[in-house]
């Protein structure tokens, strides 16, 4: 009885042994992701403002026609080509106005060509195609206007039919004018005509003086260009404008480019 006692005890003490064994239990360690918020850079968008260019032009002129332009824009190379070449100057700005059409014609506009020369044998510039005696004939090209008058002058200076021009005084426009048709520069019977009247409506003559040193001679008439007035007239030709109106009938002060003014008294018989 004492064993089965004792035996009883054992077996308790063992199974309370056992039990105090402590049950851990891991707890699972939650994992945080640290989330990193990264601000984005405002890119700074500048505005370029472009600056317009100041362009300076000068106010052009006004002419009273296109042969008044013609004239301001050319008559300098017309007097340097004089100087250089011995061509009068007037005749050059002449058949340029009449070749060209005061520069509105299709040759000037669209071949620099203001004199009409054509493309005649060893011409190896530029080309252009134009009605003229027949059709679509061959005129000669140029980059620039320039060039046209410089061709003009060494066309004539160089060529042996147009020798006795150079032989007449430089400012003798109506002997080149007629010359030039002599020597079959154009065939037009009118041509020589044509020159002296443009020389003469618009003065081109004075550039000729100018380069000669000539001082121009006063002349019984004037022939009116783009600018001139009564005033003008009266103090250029020592004349009052009341003097002036009334040897030109004229009732107003009025002027028309090409008008011909008588400005000296017309002597009594």
């Amino acid at each position: 009885m004492k064993r089965i006692f004792t035996l009883i005890c054992l077996l308790i003490l063992v199974s309370s042994c056992g039990s105090s064994k402590k049950i851990t239990t891991k707890k699972a360690k939650s994992k945080t992701e640290r989330v990193v918020k990264t601000k984005k850079k405002r890119e700074r968008k500048t505005k370029v403002v472009e600056t317009p260019e100041v362009i300076i032009t000068e106010t052009p002129e006004s002419y009273a026609t296109p042969t008044d332009e013609y004239i301001a824009i050319y008559s300098d190379i017309a007097q340097d080509e004089m100087r250089n070449y011995g061509v009068p100057a007037s005749i050059t700005l002449a058949q340029g106005i009449l070749e060209s059409g005061s520069g509105k014609g299709r040759l000037s506009t669209e071949a620099n060509n203001h004199f009409g020369i054509k493309c005649h044998s060893g011409w190896t510039g530029g080309k252009i195609y134009h009605d003229d005696d027949a059709s679509q004939e061959c005129f000669r090209k140029y980059k620039n206007s320039k060039y046209s008058f410089r061709d003009h002058s060494l066309f004539l200076k160089e060529r042996s039919r147009y020798a006795g021009l150079f032989a007449l005084g430089k400012g003798d426009y109506e002997s080149w004018a007629k010359g030039l048709r002599a020597a079959g520069y154009a065939t037009d019977r009118k041509y020589p005509q044509k020159l002296i009247s443009l020389i003469e409506r618009y003065q081109l003559y004075r550039f000729d003086n100018d380069v000669l040193g000539v001082e121009s001679g006063v002349s019984d008439k004037h022939t009116v260009v783009s600018g001139d007035t009564l005033f003008g007239l009266s103090r250029k030709y020592n004349i009052s404008v009341p003097e002036l109106k009334a040897l030109n009938s004229m009732e107003t002060n009025d002027l028309f480019v090409g008008q011909v003014l008588f400005v000296k008294p017309i002597p009594k018989d």
